[in-house]
């Protein structure tokens, strides 16, 4: 009888086990959520509203980090001017920032 005393006792032991563990978990998620989720889902929201924004005149810099006024704009892609006689098709989720205006004469 002993042994089934003993299964009971640690049957018993096992759920107090699965609390304490659950809770270090909810707390390490947790962490991972303010440190690493939220801030990432800020970055794309900020980056979204950008390329939402883009206009004809903006002078842009790409992910590739080539400079550019925007000369057109559609709903994929921007047509950014990079020299006299120049100008390049991208995707304006390519367009890592708007730069403040006189960037590229001075570059």
């Amino acid at each position: 009888m002993e042994f089934f005393i003993s299964n009971a006792y640690a049957q018993g032991a096992q759920q107090g086990d699965a609390f304490s563990f659950l809770l270090p978990m909810l707390i390490i998620f947790g962490a991972f959520y303010f440190l690493l989720i939220r801030p990432q889902q800020k970055r794309q929201k900020a980056h979204a509203a950008l390329v939402g924004a883009l206009k004809t005149g903006d002078e842009v810099m790409t992910a590739g980090g080539i400079l550019g006024l925007v000369t057109g704009v559609s709903d994929h892609y921007a047509t950014l001017k990079i020299a006299d006689n120049v100008e390049i098709k991208v995707q304006k989720s390519t367009v890592s920032a708007v730069v403040p205006k006189g960037t590229i004469d001075a570059a």
